[in-house]
């Protein structure tokens, strides 16, 4: 067996046994049995309860302004007393947040779920259309939200039912229908916690999908579902320390204060769960940025000593690809993963190089599975780079072929997943629940295969893959083999129609210094390195910054619109 993945798994026996921390049991629940942690908090109040031992301690740090512990949780109570005995909200009722990453983004979150109250976080991305159709769809009475999404949401706010609580709202006066947050938790700003019942089968969260093609979805997570999910990244973070004392010892031997820089928005589960929840239970610092810019991010390693990042692949090549990377002191970065799509090797062969003592790693979740999926850092990264890591303690996975049928092991097929950490539900939507689910398992929309190393290799998203000819191409491989070109900055590829092959593959670069590689470099570049019928019949070059969704995604829709357009294909 692979000498890291023997270091992991005993890692993973020694603290998930009987009587260990972590002890793993199998319970039922809605009949069907799920491998779950028998010491995980059972609803987010009881998650929280640690933090409040934090004190006075600095929490976020935010432009300027520094938050300690104390302050975020006495806010954090003020609207959970105000939503229960003020707002009459409790169970069953959705509270939305729309808002960016303000340290009132956390404490609304934590104030909402402590109420017993659901709670539906939205893209801070959405226009007016986007956040109206969301909240409609939810059913939410109250929003959360900064000046900029009330100003979009105000003028429907009455015909949907809205009450409106604004942070930070600026000079200009509200209009009478809606509240700023100081006046609403007014009076109760010492306030305690109020006295709710909490059910882990409750619902806590309906996050809203990113939605890249059509309407997004709610996925709905009970209390349960999100608690194991928490205590998964910590039983997670454990083991892979273990595995790899010699790079931790590093870490620490530097002395800085573990402290994260958190550029992923909150709304998604990525800067939720592995960056806000985790170190509010860990005591851990948060340095949160106003947008994400390259350059303010080494200042802020620098003047912040950030210790941890955790962002999408392509913000990770922006960082340790600047120019200004050497002119930064960046000796307390140690610990960077990627995660929300697929890390290119590239990445790992920056860490090594840029940055002393690096605890590479990167995982495979979905906010379907609540972060959830696979990970790994360290020694396994470097050895096996083109991994999306070890599948977690409480993931079952299933390779299945289109009409479900189980694939023969190493061979790539649709992923399932089976977990007590799996969403309930999409809300409103029993044709995508019909469709997805299937008797406990769901259906990511992924395509890969478990090696027989034990490791996870995704292949593609199942809708980008391009059958030509008959032959399966998946425009991931493509992308990730010319990302190790040094003149390439990103790529995207996906599927064009054809009348003789029925799709061609088509690829869009945008290079570091426009003109250093022409279509045939690139076709070369590739041919020399996967087989003839992977090597794009069309590629094309843009000068500018490939579109992306909030997470950081490419939207790869838009890109092969403005092509077909661009070649007469529509």
């Amino acid at each position: 067996m692979d000498p890291d993945k023997q270091k992991i798994d005993a890692s993973y026996a020694r603290i998930t046994g009987p009587g260990a921390p972590f002890e793993l049991v199998t319970e039922t629940i809605d009949g069907r049995p799920y491998r779950l942690f028998r010491n995980a908090p059972r609803t987010l109040r009881e998650l929280y309860a640690p933090a409040y031992a934090h004190g006075d301690k600095e929490f976020v740090v935010y432009e300027g302004e520094r938050w300690s512990f104390a302050r975020m949780l006495a806010l954090a109570d003020a609207i959970a007393h105000q939503l229960v005995h003020r707002s009459r909200a409790g169970k069953g009722d959705r509270v939305a947040i729309a808002m960016r990453n303000y340290p009132e983004w956390m404490a609304a979150y934590i104030g909402i779920t402590s109420a017993g109250a659901t709670v539906v976080p939205l893209n801070s991305w959405g226009r007016a259309q986007e956040l109206e159709y969301a909240l409609s769809d939810a059913g939410a009475k109250i929003v959360f939200c900064d000046r900029q999404r009330h100003d979009y949401v105000a003028p429907r706010a009455a015909a949907l039912g809205l009450t409106l609580v604004v942070v930070r709202p600026g000079n200009e006066a509200l209009p009478p229908a809606s509240l700023a947050l100081a006046d609403y938790i007014a009076g109760a700003e010492n306030a305690p916690l109020p006295e709710v019942a909490i059910d882990p089968d409750d619902i806590a969260v309906i996050a809203y999908t990113s939605g890249t093609t059509g309407n997004p979805k709610g996925a709905v997570s009970t209390h349960r579902a999100v608690c194991q999910a928490i205590t998964c990244f910590e039983c997670s973070a454990m083991a892979q320390a273990m595995a790899n004392h010699e790079l931790i010892a590093a870490m620490m031997a530097k002395g800085f204060e573990p402290t994260s820089l958190l550029a992923v928005p909150l709304f998604h589960v990525s800067g939720c769960y592995a960056v806000f929840m985790t170190s509010l239970r860990a005591g851990r610092r948060i340095v949160i940025m106003f947008k994400w810019d390259v350059e303010r991010a080494l200042e802020l390693v620098e003047q912040e000593r950030v210790t941890n990042f955790t962002g999408a692949p392509s913000m990770l090549m922006d960082l340790l690809e600047s120019p200004d990377f050497d002119r930064h002191d960046t000796r307390s970065l140690s610990a960077m993963g990627a995660g929300g799509a697929a890390t290119p090797p590239k990445i790992g062969l920056l860490m090594s190089r840029r940055v002393e003592g690096a605890l590479p790693g990167t995982g495979w979740g979905m906010t379907e599975t609540n972060a959830l999926g696979s990970s790994f850092s360290g020694n396994a990264f470097h050895e096996h780079i083109a991994s999306a890591g070890f599948v977690q303690p409480v993931i079952e996975l299933s390779f299945r072929d289109e009409d479900g049928n189980e694939m023969p092991p190493g061979e790539p097929g649709h992923i399932w997943v089976h977990s007590v950490c799996l969403i309930k539900e999409y809300w409103n939507r029993p044709d995508a629940n019909a469709k997805e689910f299937r008797d406990g398992w769901f259906n990511s929309g992924d395509i890969g295969y478990l090696g027989a190393d034990g490791y996870l290799y995704l292949t593609d998203r199942a809708k980008d893959m391009v059958i030509r000819g008959g032959e399966n191409i998946f425009p991931l491989e493509i992308e990730k083999t010319l990302m190790d070109a040094p003149d390439v900055l990103e790529a995207v590829g996906f599927g064009v129609p054809d009348e003789q092959w029925g799709e061609e593959l088509a690829l869009v670069v945008r290079l570091k210094q426009p003109g250093t590689l022409d279509a045939a470099a690139v076709r070369t570049f590739l041919g020399q390195r996967l087989a003839a019928f992977k090597v794009p019949r069309y590629v094309d070059f843009t000068a500018e910054p490939l579109p992306r969704n909030a997470t950081h995604k490419v939207l790869k829709k838009e890109v092969r619109q403005a092509f077909l357009a661009a070649h007469g294909m529509l």
